[in-house]
């Protein structure tokens, strides 16, 4: 079974220390998921990633379901066999790529009807189905079939979507079968607080393991990002672990952990680093940019791990001009070994009492960069 202890505080701020515990082991928290959504972290070998202190995956329920098809991946022993990661995996329900189809889909009270985008077939997902494919997955951590609400968005529709969702949500609970697999409700109500209110009443009135926000980092300034999760989040229980789905840059994650949140995920790093932006302590590095072709240096002369101690600014930037494989490996290390390394610090920050302190020199390592933040 799926608990959650809380392990310390930060006096001055929200932040907290925990360990979340799943059937196949715990995750210290605050912590980072990369992102495996089609049964692969891209351009990641498993133990590279257990290298790198990943704690735990995020598997894509709408990925899988279409291509090698969940029944498949069961048939195989499950996903954590069939991707070779005995670590913990969380698995999305499906509901945001669903959202991201546009006029491929359709939504109505029972589920979404949509086109594959892989070769147009019609397709459904349900509150049920997609609890089904979950579980069919062996997921440690299942996630509700949700509607991901765009922004902007007019308030009728976000009552509408979220009051469907969370009716959704009391179907999931309905649908899970208890395996050891823990099942996280997500707070809808898009960019008001008293629907995100509602919305967080209702799930807790139904019941969760751990509970998620959705609906951010969807086209949202971070000012307003940071006041949804000042709404929300004090609603939450203390004793139950808290998740900011999608999000999100460096600056989020402190900002996230600040105000009391324990898991994260996003593309961010891999994409970013296939697309040859690098993350360091002084802020983002293109490494596309001419500046690079002399230069002798590493990514982060801050950063200790393996490419950095091994290979050039110029050479990274020589691998992505000609589109060589091995750019998107090493860039892809070296940017999940900052994010997990990034939250390896606050996670140890505020096991001794000095997160205000990190947050201080995170941020005038930034503001005092000479790297280009482009």
């Amino acid at each position: 079974m799926t608990s959650y202890e809380l392990l310390c505080r930060d006096p001055s701020s929200a932040a907290r220390r925990g360990r979340l515990q799943t059937r196949r082991g715990p995750v210290e928290t605050p912590a980072f998921m990369p992102v495996g959504t089609q049964g692969t972290v891209k351009a990641m070998l498993p133990e590279t990633l257990q290298e790198l202190g990943a704690q735990i995956l995020l598997g894509n329920t709408y990925h899988l379901f279409l291509r090698p098809g969940h029944e498949r991946i069961a048939r195989l022993g499950g996903l954590h066999r069939f991707m070779h990661w005995d670590g913990p995996i969380l698995t999305d329900s499906g509901g945001f790529q669903v959202f991201s189809l546009g006029k491929l889909r359709k939504i109505d009270e029972a589920g979404v009807r949509f086109q594959s985008h892989l070769d147009g077939s019609a397709q459904v997902l349900t509150p049920e189905s997609s609890i089904a494919i979950q579980q069919a997955l062996d997921s440690d951590v299942i996630m509700v079939f949700d509607e991901c609400i765009p922004y902007p968005a007019e308030r009728a529709y976000v009552a509408d979507s979220t009051a469907r969702s969370m009716r959704w949500a009391a179907r999931c609970k309905a649908a899970h079968q208890p395996d050891g697999s823990a099942l996280f409700g997500i707070v809808q109500g898009g960019m008001h607080a008293d629907l995100r209110r509602r919305s967080v009443e209702e799930l807790l009135a139904i019941g969760f393991d751990g509970y998620a926000l959705g609906g951010l980092s969807v086209g949202e300034e971070a000012a307003l990002m940071y006041q949804v999760m000042d709404w929300t989040l004090p609603l939450l229980p203390d004793s139950q672990p808290r998740y900011v789905m999608g999000v999100g840059t460096p600056e989020n994650l402190v900002e996230g952990v600040r105000r009391g949140v324990d898991l994260f995920d996003c593309v961010m790093p891999t994409r970013n680093a296939r697309n040859g932006v690098l993350f360091t302590h002084f802020g983002r590095l293109s490494i596309k940019q001419a500046r690079y072709q002399d230069d002798a240096g590493p990514i982060d002369p801050a950063c200790d791990c393996y490419v950095c101690r091994h290979y050039s600014r110029a050479y990274l930037r020589h691998l992505y001009q000609c589109n060589e494989i091995l750019a998107a490996m090493l860039n892809t290390h070296h940017n999940l070994h900052y994010y997990l390394g990034l939250m390896a610090r606050m996670r140890q920050a505020l096991e001794q009492g000095r997160f205000a302190a990190f947050c201080q020199d995170f941020y005038q390592r930034r503001s005092s960069a000479e790297t280009d933040c482009g």
